[in-house]
């Protein structure tokens, strides 16, 4: 087991959520066999343990946590922005909230580069065409600096 791993309280949604998380990600899989009933449940994706529990109604998620996807192109913004928003809500600046209440971060590699460019005035462009997005779209992104 890896030495911190994200503990993730539910409702009563643990099971479903990790099953939900699995079939979204390459790679992904359970690592405890488990049934509807269970309680709690341990899942990776990307060599990243989780563990989900179901706690009950007393604490929920906030968006001070979110889980950062870095996305290669936008083929995979879009594909993790529309599953992940599916019974969701879509934010600001590629942030989303999915159905279970986890805040997301859906973001291509390249924005790094756009907010960081080495012309204050073309990285502020950058920033302001963010800004005015739900889910980032390169193309736009690297329209605002030209």
């Amino acid at each position: 087991m890896q030495k911190i791993t994200p503990f993730l309280w539910f409702d009563d949604q643990a099971v479903e959520a990790a099953k939900f998380y699995v079939s979204i990600f390459k790679d992904a899989k359970i690592i405890d066999e488990i049934d509807d009933d269970a309680s709690s449940v341990s899942f990776e994706f990307f060599g990243q343990q989780y563990i989900a529990f179901n706690g009950g109604p007393y604490f929920r998620f906030t968006p001070a946590i979110s889980l950062y996807v870095d996305c290669t192109d936008q083929v995979e913004v879009d594909y993790y922005w529309d599953i992940l928003t599916e019974g969701g809500e879509e934010s600001q600046c590629g942030w989303l909230i999915d159905k279970y209440g986890i805040s997301w971060q859906i973001v291509p590699s390249i924005l790094s580069e756009l907010l960081n460019h080495p012309d204050p005035i073309k990285a502020q462009k950058a920033m302001d065409a963010m800004l005015q997005m739900k889910k980032l779209d390169i193309a736009k992104l690297l329209e605002s600096i030209q």
